[in-house]
């Protein structure tokens, strides 16, 4: 079947095209929609490939915000060194996010309204209290990414509307950045569970600050106040995390699939946060998943 392919090259001729093609599927990377597209799940009667719009690839500074566009590509912004100074624990996920080929080509903001719970970038994100802003035919808009992500692939995305890219903000206070994702194979893996976590330490070696998100244990990613607190005031010791990852295996709810079974999920993911005793200057072999 042949389909219109248009290629924008500004902000103001893809507002034109989406009068003219409603109904047309955008795209940047394409690793997601081409492949679904090969498989037969979709069958879009036009494309919009955002390529060429150069802004939406700019990684800047906006007044103590991190801005990355959402055509930026994963390895663009693994290569950033804003964003690996930055936020390194977003820079470790992106490090870990499929193959060569995959990062060259794969945005982030394709991995954000593609909303997969096991997409590699957004349990930093969550962490990160990242917000997304996004174009409309009335101006722009924010919303929180945990607001905008309302299931596996759904988002708070409106018809016409254009993801521009996602706001992060900087917190220096957070020294200890962890990213670790578990699946099936060593490489190239979707996630079967990930976690992203930071982590503040005060001088006394007592934690102040705590940020976990799970991935691939929800409809979307899983967060915990109460595994937070459970952290905040407490040295990172094997006793803090025990307890800590006791209440993150209650508050994640898994599924059954084809890659892993809900319980083997439930048990990594307190797993993972018992690696974060590897942080501290104890000798030992690092928890078991």
């Amino acid at each position: 079947m042949s389909r219109e392919v248009y290629l924008p090259r500004n902000l103001d001729e893809f507002r034109e095209l989406r009068d003219r093609r409603p109904y047309a599927a955008l795209y940047a990377g394409g690793t997601d929609l081409l492949v679904r597209m090969r498989q037969g799940l979709l069958d879009p009667p036009a494309l919009i490939c955002l390529e060429r719009i150069e802004v939406l690839k700019k990684v800047e500074d906006r007044e103590g915000l991190l801005f990355l566009g959402a055509g930026a590509t994963h390895a663009e912004l693994l290569e950033h060194p804003a964003v690996r100074r930055r936020l390194p624990v977003l820079a470790r996920a992106l490090e870990v996010l499929g193959s060569p080929p995959i990062r060259h080509m794969g945005t982030i903001g394709g991995n954000i309204v593609t909303a997969s719970p096991a997409g590699d970038t957004l349990p930093p994100l969550y962490t990160l209290d990242a917000e997304v802003e996004i174009l409309s035919s009335m101006g722009s808009r924010r919303r929180k990414i945990n607001e905008f992500i309302l299931g596996p692939g759904r988002t708070d995305l409106k018809p016409g509307e254009l993801l521009l890219g996602v706001l992060v903000p900087v917190d220096p206070a957070f020294h200890l950045h962890h990213f670790e994702k578990v699946g099936p194979r060593n490489a190239l893996a979707i996630a079967l569970v990930s976690l992203a976590a930071l982590l503040s330490i005060n001088d006394s070696g007592l934690i102040e600050k705590a940020k976990l998100a799970w991935g691939s244990v929800g409809p979307t990613v899983v967060t915990s106040a109460k595994v937070e607190a459970a952290l905040v005031g407490r040295p990172l010791t094997r006793d803090t995390l025990e307890e800590a990852a006791a209440l993150a295996r209650a508050a994640v709810s898994p599924i059954d699939d084809l890659r892993a079974d809900a319980e083997y999920r439930r048990a990594v993911a307190g797993n993972l946060v018992l690696r974060l005793i590897n942080y501290t200057r104890r000798p030992g072999p690092a928890p078991a998943l």
